[in-house]
């Protein structure tokens, strides 16, 4: 059996770790948006509506990423453009764009000429199977989601916790809240690779849960869910490789193993620290 170092010698394994580390980060910074936000089940309509975009990808001969990335980005503003100015109910806008995607995939995917294709690895991921220039997209991600929420920091703090507010101030919220919507379908439309349709929302809110065990702060907790992300990742990696089971499964089952472990951590440290009072 090959030890931890002798899986560096294969370049799928660096390439699904170099996607495991942009996953991580891009995950981590626009997942703590999305949970303190609150926003989790918006998220959920872009991932699933994402599927659209892949049928249709197959069905013209395209990338089927390239596809979802398109329909996605059209569906999450299409959720913000029906609940904003249309005034539709955001859980109404959110269920139309999603079951409007998830029909259009499968219709799409049936008309498309010769053998349906497998669509394993884009509903439950195959991060063994990146590729370089999909690592690059990542890593051209990841700058540019840091260089937005640097530059942005303070305006994208306020709305994500106080967005009537925010208005009250000057700040473009609207601007602010199209431009972050967008960057959230891209995010989940280039990680669909690591754990796939189905498991990527837990990316985007499992880190985060773990990490608001530990603080409050919400640079702090980008900080953290990055740390935890990759965490998750890795192991959920090494375990994938060794037991030969699906990446995206055993890396969000890692996920929820090290949440568990935190929380009890936590639990117990807080206990003692009232006994010691």
């Amino acid at each position: 059996m090959n030890t931890i170092i002798d899986l560096f010698s294969y370049d799928f394994f660096v390439n699904a770790l170099w996607a495991s580390f942009f996953a991580a980060l891009s995950c981590g910074i626009i997942g703590t948006y999305i949970v303190s936000r609150r926003i989790v089940f918006v998220s959920g309509g872009i991932t699933h509506s994402s599927f659209g975009g892949i049928g249709i990808g197959y069905f013209l001969g395209w990338n089927p990423l390239l596809g979802a990335a398109i329909f996605a980005v059209l569906s999450a503003l299409g959720i913000q453009f029906f609940s904003q100015k249309a005034k539709v109910r955001e859980d109404s806008s959110i269920a139309i764009w999603w079951s409007l995607g998830m029909a259009i995939g499968i219709i799409f995917i049936y008309m498309s000429p010769g053998y349906a294709p497998n669509l394993m690895s884009y509903l439950f991921g195959s991060i063994l199977a990146v590729t370089i220039t999909e690592i690059w997209f990542m890593a051209a991600l990841s700058l540019f989601l840091l260089l937005i929420f640097i530059t942005f920091y303070r305006t994208i703090l306020y709305i994500a916790f106080d967005e009537d507010f925010a208005k009250t101030t000057g700040l473009p919220v609207g601007l602010i809240n199209y431009l972050l919507i967008s960057l959230i379908a891209v995010t989940i439309v280039l990680n669909i690779r690591v754990v796939g349709i189905i498991l990527i929302l837990s990316l985007l809110t499992l880190p985060q849960a773990t990490a608001n065990l530990f603080t409050k702060d919400f640079k702090k907790m980008i900080g953290f869910s990055v740390l935890f992300a990759f965490l998750g990742s890795f192991i959920g990696l090494l375990i994938s490789f060794y037991v030969d089971i699906p990446s995206g499964a055993s890396i969000i089952f890692t996920l929820v193993v090290l949440f568990g472990l935190m929380k009890i951590s936590s639990v117990v440290y807080s206990r003692s620290q009232l006994k010691n009072e």
